[in-house]
């Protein structure tokens, strides 16, 4: 297991986090006291096999599962002192959120999509529209904006889905295997666009996924297995 040192300037600060399920023997360890500090504009993989513990980390990063023990502070705040009200504001302020199926209301245009978690965030509609449409020329499809997921290809389905988390200025972008459903050239395509936004915007960005030719365009690799973190390296592009 890696254990890293205390660094209070971390952006996400994870300390001996643990997360069992179920009771007796039924019991399952998913993470098991993993250290991890993540800082402002990395672009980080996690990568291991299937039950390592990479999307339960995800999971708890990401505030969408709370850990059985450890601690764990975004931005300086101890998440778990958090009422569950006050966790969902943090994922509604500070994350965005890209996962495997884009997740697109059907007969709902591009724009629209990306409106839509603005509304939750009390946007009015001149300012969303206005976000929303920044977002979408960040990836390239301000020309499909008015066209209904029916009509755009996966990987452009995959574009709208990242500037639906782009839209609300997250701190983070969380992405679960983001390009398991697509071909290898627009996986590529969707891993050059996240890579762009890391490096010209420095937006943080947290990725599971199980390619590792996905996972050489971030700037670090973390390696999970058994619910703990087995290697914590540079990839080749941080060299």
């Amino acid at each position: 297991m890696v254990d890293q040192t205390d660094k209070s300037d971390a952006l996400i600060q994870l300390r001996n986090i643990s997360r069992v399920y179920g009771m007796g023997e039924a019991q399952v360890k998913a993470l098991d006291g993993i250290n991890l500090d993540i800082h402002k504009g990395e672009f980080v993989a996690i990568m291991g096999p299937s039950g390592s513990g990479k999307s339960t980390a995800m999971n708890v990063v990401g505030c969408l599962d709370v850990p059985t023990d450890g601690t764990y502070h975004f931005n300086g705040v101890e998440v778990a002192h958090l009422t569950q009200d006050q966790r969902a504001l943090l994922r509604r302020h500070y994350l965005g959120f890209i996962f495997q199926g884009y997740n697109l209301l059907p007969r709902t245009s591009a724009l629209q999509n990306v409106e839509l978690p603005l509304i939750y965030k009390g946007m009015g509609r001149a300012e969303r529209h206005a976000a929303a449409t920044d977002a979408l020329a960040k990836v390239g499809l301000a020309h499909r904006a008015h066209h209904d997921p029916s009509e755009l290809s996966g990987g452009q389905q995959q574009r709208v889905a990242i500037a639906r988390a782009l839209a609300g200025n997250p701190e983070v972008i969380l992405a679960d295997e983001p390009t398991g459903n697509l071909d290898t050239k627009l996986s590529a395509e969707i891993m050059e666009v996240l890579q762009r936004l890391n490096e010209d915007e420095g937006l943080t960005i947290v990725m599971v996924t199980h390619e590792a030719d996905m996972a050489a365009f971030a700037q670090r690799l973390i390696w999970m297995v058994d619910g703990q973190i087995e290697r914590d390296s540079p990839t080749s592009k941080a060299a």
